[in-house]
């Protein structure tokens, strides 16, 4: 999603395989613990520094930046008579006699024994740990923290962590860990790596900057996220390194925004806006007009070329929006492409596009990986002489045979389907020509002033007045009966509908619906005089490509799918959208999915199938039977799942962060302010006070050992 620096490889970020957290600079003498491999501290011999190196950490300076994944709070302690099931908690009582260890049918070895505080007695249950026994003693008084069951038989706490009463910190870092490096042994490491830290460090934040926005001194920080003394220690030492490392990626972007890829080899000098909407057969929202506006004033600029992202909502208009860009560059003499993710999505662009500039002097063609070689030869050919003005096409677009006469605009849909790299070709393929960017996964505005902070933003907040809300309803498996029932309905009226499954095999996940085996269930029941379809993500390209036309074409009334759906052809028909196990996806793209329907003039529906009722479920399930406003949808998800699942498999693109959490909009914004008071105050990073800081920033945004900021 970062648009053109990403291209700049993000491999040098990785060093052996672990991450370089940029925000562990810390001058010349802690640039030195870098350099200090793990097995010099005691206890990790050659073996164990292996199990250390498949986390990422290679050296101390690794280490200290090796954050836990959270803590476990043994601050305040929990009576045994007030403890209710399934609560994690933290106990003090004392072991009554010694744990005995037994033997579980296949050989595992299971130790319990009787702990007891004033007010009653637990079980503890340890598995195949055999030196249990010998860590703990009758008589003697622990803390016990873990997660307790039972209740009126008895309670019971399995494989807890514990320490002596007195012994350490009661706030307890847990880290992640891996086959045979458990998160004590990484604690006590860490420990010992804390020892290197010099009496002062050197901090990348003056002391004017800490002071103004309240934040603590980095070795303050790094002691303290470790092993907090408190509950205000830790929060004290988590504000600094998560804004500190906002700071570093919102300054990055910056500067990569003002040194973003020269000037335009394109002269774009007249806008033929009004002309294009003579085209339309309808009329643009305003919304619609105003971003079309922006867009075509990023090109007439005649200096850098634009970069611009285009956010919109499913069924917003972004389509009509590209194409209007591209008709002004067109018109002023140069070429358009327009690269989608899938051969079908391509092929409906190109049959809309084709329509639209039918009687103009605009000539369009589309090229895919599926056609045939002759034919994928003559558009090639005509794109090099600069007879085709319009391709629509895939990856086709950026293979080393693909030439253009002269490439004005590059255009990429569904931008988070595509790597960085693929757009770079794309735009190799000109000389530095204009970048459109267009998304219907709408992001969060905070989060995306950030992760897009080199390309500019416009969102389509504006539906069209036929664009009708899909009225959704979330249901029992009780009532799937039902659901089908309504799904007949709307068959045999000509409507088409879809059901879409979240996996693909059986087997994969218990009690989850598998799609081919729901299928075959479908077509031997409930529609078995129905025409029914099926797409996954293990079928060949051409073969869910072959299936989804059929769909588009209404030769399949019922398609069951996974998710491989979510970026689909329109099919106007379809207006009935059920989802089974809801509660496995995210709001995001329960969203997406929902807008595969509601796209002609008829009434649609989707149906949320779920029979989890853990709270949170119930409160996303909710969120999306109340509103269709994808924007609020996406505020929600990334309460509610936070980064990584709202964007799914590392589509945001982001360097990995260390600390940072992006659903985090409050140290988003302090990130922001800091920015802005850093360059209103210094006017740029080349201040001596600001050397460390500026270090901090060459190496997130650096490859090679070149600073592509520069």
């Amino acid at each position: 999603m970062l648009a053109l620096w990403l291209s700049i490889k993000v491999e040098s970020y990785l060093i052996k395989g672990a991450c370089i957290h940029a925000l562990l600079f810390f001058g010349g003498i802690m640039a030195s613990l870098y350099k200090i491999s793990i097995d010099k501290l005691n206890g990790i011999g050659k073996k164990r520094a292996e199990l250390f190196n498949k986390l990422g950490i290679y050296s101390i300076g690794d280490l200290l930046s090796f954050y836990p994944k959270g803590y476990e709070d043994w601050s305040s302690t929990v009576k045994i008579e007030s403890l209710q099931d399934g609560m994690n908690v933290c106990i003090k009582a004392v072991l009554g006699a010694q744990i005995k260890d037994g033997v579980l049918p296949g050989g595992r070895i299971i130790s319990k024994g009787m702990v007891y505080d004033d007010t009653g007695t637990l079980q503890l249950v340890f598995f195949n740990n055999r030196y249990i026994s010998a860590m703990i003693h009758a008589g003697e008084e622990y803390y016990f923290y873990g997660r307790v069951t039972g209740g009126i038989g008895g309670w019971q706490m399995i494989s807890p962590t514990f320490s002596p009463v007195g012994e350490g910190s009661k706030i307890h870092p847990i880290y992640k860990q891996t086959a045979g490096l458990n998160s004590k042994i990484i604690a006590n490491a860490v420990k010992q790596a804390l020892s290197y830290l010099p009496e002062k460090v050197n901090d990348p934040l003056p002391e004017s900057i800490r002071s103004t926005f309240a934040l603590c001194d980095l070795k303050y920080a790094i002691q303290n996220i470790h092993f907090p003394n408190n509950s205000e220690s830790l929060a004290s030492a988590r504000k600094r390194l998560v804004t500190e490392e906002l700071l570093v990626l919102n300054l990055g972007m910056r500067s990569l925004k003002e040194h973003s890829r020269g000037e335009s080899g394109v002269d774009i000098t007249k806008s033929y806006f009004d002309e294009f909407k003579e085209l339309l057969p309808f009329t643009m929202t305003n919304a619609q007009s105003r971003v079309v506006g922006e867009c075509i004033s990023d090109l007439t600029k005649g200096t850098k070329p634009m970069n611009r992202l285009v956010q919109g909502d499913v069924g917003s208009g972004k389509t009509a929006v590209a194409a209007a860009v591209c008709h002004t560059v067109i018109r002023n003499g140069f070429q358009a492409a327009f690269m989608a993710p899938t051969d079908i999505l391509a092929r409906q662009h190109y049959k809309t596009f084709t329509e639209l500039f039918k009687g103009t002097d605009i000539k369009t063609a589309l090229l895919t990986g599926s056609m045939k070689e002759s034919e994928k030869k003559a558009v090639r050919a005509e794109l090099e002489n600069g007879d085709i003005s319009f391709v629509v096409g895939t990856h086709a677009l950026i293979t080393e045979k693909t030439n253009f006469y002269n490439l004005g605009i590059a255009v990429t849909d569904e931008q988070h389907r595509f790597g960085v790299s693929q757009r770079a070709k794309l735009l190799s393929k000109g000389s530095n020509p204009h970048l459109l960017v267009m998304s219907a996964t709408p992001i969060p505005r905070t989060l995306g002033l950030v992760i897009f902070g080199d390309l500019d933003i416009s969102i389509i907040d504006e539906l069209p007045p036929s664009r009708k809300p899909v009225k959704t309803y979330a249901i029992s498996t009780l009532k799937r009966k039902n659901c089908y029932g309504f799904i007949k309905n709307e068959i045999a009226q000509g409507r088409q509908a879809y059901i879409v499954c979240p996996l693909v095999e059986e087997g994969e996940l218990e009690n989850v619906a598998s799609a081919e085996e729901y299928a075959a269930e479908l077509m031997l029941n409930d529609f078995s005089d129905i025409s029914v379809g099926i797409v996954h993500g293990h079928m060949k390209p051409a073969e869910k490509d072959e299936v989804m036309k059929k769909f588009a074409d209404n030769e399949i009334s019922l398609l069951v799918a996974t998710t491989v759906i979510e970026v689909g052809v329109d099919v106007p028909n379809a207006t009935v959208m059920t989802i089974e196990n809801a509660e496995r996806f995210g709001l995001s793209q329960l969203h997406q999915l929902r807008g595969r329907v509601g796209r002609g003039k008829y009434d649609s529906y989707c149906f949320l199938i779920s029979n989890n009722r853990n709270p949170e479920t119930m409160q996303r399930l909710k969120v999306m039977c109340s509103t269709n406003d994808g924007f609020k949808i996406a505020d929600e998800d990334l309460k509610l799942r936070g980064p990584g699942d709202f964007f799914g498999e590392r589509q945001h693109g982001l360097p990995q962060m260390a600390i940072a959490d992006f659903a985090d909009t409050k140290s988003l914004e302090l990130s922001q302010k800091m920015a802005d008071f850093i360059i209103f105050n210094y006017k740029n990073l080349y201040h001596d006070d600001l050397r460390l800081l500026r270090a901090e920033v060459d190496r997130l945004f650096s490859s090679n050992g070149h600073n592509c900021l520069n």
